[in-house]
């Protein structure tokens, strides 16, 4: 009884899975470019962003390719937001993890939080954002750039009492500088959240939606 019983689940679990392997899978709106399909336009942007990127092709530059001239404009700024900014690297990561969190971009999420972690922020504080709460353990630097932040992109000014705490801790320039990644990142969190694009493949997207505040 108790092999007839195992026998009928293992067949049941087989039908269920063959019947997953065949459910068409969703049609991505930018289909997925590869450096074999570049054009003569987009082939020196596709090799820039493969020295760099951790997630190939895919991810915001799959739709940048889309529009190589503004692609190219966009990668080099990025280019500088990431690599050659004023604002410390901790400070700049803890700036994207802010956007991709109020945007729920997972793909920003992934990439960067092991970046952001890697250049000495703390897990508490990126799992009080991943939650959407104001993280507890912050620096005093970390929590000027969080509230800066936050406060720029939920009412869209910045408070005299806000910008005076961040000119304690930042010049002039790193404060430009955070307030440019910040919005650079909002754009491509509204790229990649428009293009409808995953996580890789076999990853699990991180970020659950936020509730409404």
């Amino acid at each position: 009884m108790k092999i007839t019983l195992c026998l009928a689940v293992w067949v049941v679990t087989l039908m269920v899975v063959g019947l997953q392997a065949q459910r068409p899978q969703p049609a991505k709106r930018f289909p997925q470019l590869t450096m074999d399909q570049l054009n003569e336009q987009q082939r020196p942007l596709g090799e820039a962003i493969m020295k760099v990127s951790s997630v190939g092709l895919s991810g915001p530059y799959n739709p940048m390719l889309r529009s190589p001239v503004m692609g190219e404009r966009m990668f080099a700024l990025l280019e500088y937001l990431r690599f050659n900014t004023s604002v410390p690297r901790r400070l700049n990561e803890l700036a994207i993890l802010i956007q991709a969190r109020l945007w729920t971009s997972q793909v920003e999420w992934y990439a960067h939080h092991p970046l952001a972690i890697k250049a000495g922020l703390s897990e508490s504080v990126a799992a009080d954002l991943k939650e959407g709460r104001r993280p507890s353990s912050m620096q005093p630097d970390e929590a000027v750039v969080y509230d800066f932040c936050m406060e720029l992109s939920t009412t869209h000014a910045v408070s005299d009492a806000t910008f005076k705490r961040a000119k304690e801790v930042l010049t002039d320039q790193q404060i430009v500088d955070l307030i440019m990644v910040s919005g650079a990142y909002t754009t491509i969190a509204m790229l990649l959240n428009a293009a409808e694009e995953p996580v890789p493949a076999g990853q699990t997207p991180p970020l659950q939606p936020l509730r409404a505040r």
